[in-house]
């Protein structure tokens, strides 16, 4: 069995939910406190042993190579003025071998992925989503690939949602659980309200055998008008078994407002310098509301 050394991080997505912050700016690099979206996601694959990582960009990207450059001159700044656990933030985003591809067109996360198929060649691979954050003791990703291992076989991470929200994920419809791992009938993306056959949606974190990759030659397009990862894992699916792992961890949803300010709020009350003044200007908020609808 091969052990998963690569992994995918797609990046091209026009970030219209964020308009107009990343007009010129990837929502990629839109921060939560003092770290890059990205960042988080690029630290999930370092710590679940990752190797080498393609980032797959588009037009409007080059901030997120810039990030994970070396700064030759900001570090010797900071080491001149013995800013030294600011420079190893710093030095850490450039700690890994990262390499760099561009979607010419937006046809879907399918195409993103098919477009690095050269990078992986024929190894079983990791697909991290720059829309999902996840907290969790032991990452997200190494728990996907400690499965994998045993299975020997593509693995995707789910976890519950509420069913009014079923609609915006792919969904599986599952025939056997066994614990947190599930035996996949089918993977259904962007299910219409009220025909998922589950709660268990896919969140952004994929083990791939590169069999998925002539399913996506094919570029048959899916929901939106799109080329979708999840149909042509379902295509895989029915020729060689694909499993969904409910892994362990907080997801934190950074692909709307919401869930970015949320997020951000959220991170902000688990940083030990940022909790009180955090909390304190959220009570004075809370009380200025309330003292605007008593007048």
């Amino acid at each position: 069995m091969r052990k998963i050394t690569k992994a995918v991080i797609p990046a091209a997505g026009l970030g219209t939910r964020f308009l107009p912050a990343t007009k010129a700016m990837p929502k990629e690099m839109l921060p939560i406190i003092d770290k890059p979206t990205i960042q988080y996601i690029v630290d999930e694959a370092i710590e679940s042993g990752i190797e080498d990582l393609i980032i797959v960009t588009g037009k409007g990207k080059r901030a997120i190579e810039d990030h994970f450059d070396n700064a030759f001159e900001l570090e010797y700044r900071l080491m001149d003025k013995e800013k030294l656990e600011l420079l190893t933030e710093v030095q850490r985003s450039s700690s890994i071998d990262i390499h760099y591809i561009r979607q010419k067109e937006p046809n879907g996360l399918g195409h993103a992925i098919w477009c690095a198929r050269r990078f992986i060649g024929d190894e079983p691979f990791a697909v991290l989503l720059g829309d999902d954050i996840v907290v969790s003791e032991e990452p997200c990703l190494k728990q996907l690939i400690q499965f994998y291992e045993q299975m020997n076989a593509s693995i995707v991470g789910i976890q519950p949602v509420k069913e009014s929200e079923t609609h915006r994920y792919g969904i599986i419809d599952y025939t056997e659980q066994m614990g947190r791992l599930y035996r996949v009938n089918k993977f259904i993306e962007k299910p219409t309200k009220g025909t998922a056959p589950s709660n268990l949606a896919i969140m952004g974190r994929y083990i791939l055998e590169p069999e998925v990759f002539d399913f996506l030659e094919q570029q048959e397009k899916g929901a939106g008008g799109e080329i979708q990862l999840t149909d042509a894992i379902q295509r895989m699916n029915e020729v060689r078994p694909v499993y969904a792992y409910n892994f362990h961890g907080t997801r934190y949803d950074v692909g709307e407002k919401l869930g970015f300010i949320l997020t951000t709020i959220q991170f902000a009350l688990q940083n030990d310098e940022l909790r009180t003044p955090v909390l304190s200007g959220l009570k004075e908020i809370l009380q200025e509301e309330k003292m605007l609808k008593i007048v």
